[in-house]
């Protein structure tokens, strides 16, 4: 069902980014005097990626493991939409942990857990593709970018709220 949405619907996914993208260093920088709601807000981004990797399906599986190596553009959706999935989470706990390099490598390494245990449970019907994990890794860097950039936007603020020594 949400395969059949975002080809119907290819637009989706890049706005889903694009709009990550303006407004996340921002609510980023907000969080960071929040941590509890960061916290709370990065459980729900985890539940999307949950959903969508892990909800066994009908369907039966053919092949267990796809091992391809393609660049997901706006135009193969599934693979524009697994780039989205990974940003909020990957921002969120950026943030909260005030380490972005950490958040990718926990992104990254969540997206391959991901892809074994789809390996490993065949009952779940659900395949590992190593593009999956490839656009959830960019997708993971991107989140680790908005993150740094709302730890910056963060550290920057008190130093504007500060008087200079001429203003006196």
């Amino acid at each position: 069902m949400i395969s059949t949405t975002l080809v119907v619907h290819p637009w989706l996914s890049p706005s889903a980014l694009a709009l990550l993208v303006v407004v996340g260093p921002f609510v980023g920088r907000w969080l960071t005097a929040r941590r509890p709601l960061a916290l709370a807000l990065l459980a729900v981004a985890l539940l999307p990626v949950v959903a969508l990797t892990l909800a066994p399906t009908s369907r039966e599986v053919d092949e267990r493991c796809e091992l391809a190596w393609m660049l997901p553009t706006p135009g193969r959706v599934e693979l524009a939409a697994n780039v989205v999935l990974f940003v909020a989470p990957v921002l969120l706990a950026g943030v909260l942990l005030r380490r972005p390099l950490l958040a990718l490598v926990a992104g990254t390494g969540l997206s391959a857990a991901i892809e074994v245990i789809q390996a490993l449970a065949t009952g779940l019907g659900r395949s590992c593709s190593t593009n999956d994990w490839l656009s959830n890794t960019i997708g993971a860097l991107i989140g680790a970018a908005l993150a740094w950039a709302a730890l910056r936007l963060a550290r920057e603020e008190p130093s504007r709220a500060r008087p200079s020594p001429r203003d006196g």
